[in-house]
């Protein structure tokens, strides 16, 4: 799978630069939208995969379930971090400012705080069925947030930030080799996701077999 995910991420680099075409009003900081747009797409699904599985932790007590939950979480805050990172970079080149508090940046960092405060009540709670139990609850309340803060707030207000690829009127408002790049781009970044869960999820059941046979 990591050679597959090598292929693709070069392919998509390499069409970002060589085949897409400058936007208008943006130029060519449009490429910039197939890194910021996937990384935002994958913390959306990474938080949806942590309020799954923390159903499933509260139906069926699996430390498997768990893991999935807390790491799926660790690295959607990963990704909200970097597409933080990555729109505050477009909106200095855009707007000339890092920040502006723009609708879509407030919501984000509230994401920030809501998924920090997860991780920081993970680290506080030692007993570890307690953790998972607490963890699972706060995975699913705080899922509820995640589409009234990405898809509905931000709209309801004037934003500086660019139209979302599927318009008003519900039609793709995209060049085709822009529209096939993203999602390329998106399919790339899902399975750099997937990839690296897998590759948490297996490091921390050996961490908790190791702590087991000390024990």
């Amino acid at each position: 799978m990591l050679a597959v995910l090598v292929v693709l991420t070069l392919a998509v680099i390499g069409a970002v630069f060589f085949a897409v075409p400058p936007a208008e009003g943006l130029g060519y900081y449009v490429r910039l939208a197939f890194f910021h747009i996937p990384v935002a797409w994958v913390a959306v699904l990474a938080f949806l995969v942590s309020a799954f599985y923390g159903a499933k932790y509260l139906k069926e007590p699996k430390d498997l379930y768990d893991r999935y939950s807390a790491n799926s979480a660790g690295l959607g805050l990963v990704f909200v971090i970097l597409a933080t990172l990555s729109g505050a970079v477009f909106s200095k080149l855009t707007w000339g400012a890092y920040w502006n508090w723009d609708p879509r940046q407030t919501t984000i960092f509230v994401l920030l705080l809501i998924y920090g405060a997860y991780l920081t009540l993970r680290a506080a709670m030692p007993d570890k069925q307690r953790r998972a139990r607490v963890s699972a609850v706060y995975a699913l309340l705080s899922f509820l947030t995640v589409p009234f803060l990405v898809f509905i707030i931000p709209r309801l207000y004037f934003s500086l930030h660019p139209s979302p690829v599927i318009n008003g009127s519900g039609h793709i408002d995209m060049d085709p080799v822009m529209l096939w790049t993203l999602v390329a781009a998106l399919a790339d970044m899902t399975g750099i996701y997937y990839y690296w869960l897998r590759r948490l999820v297996k490091k921390a059941g050996s961490g908790q077999e190791s702590e087991a046979l000390h024990e």
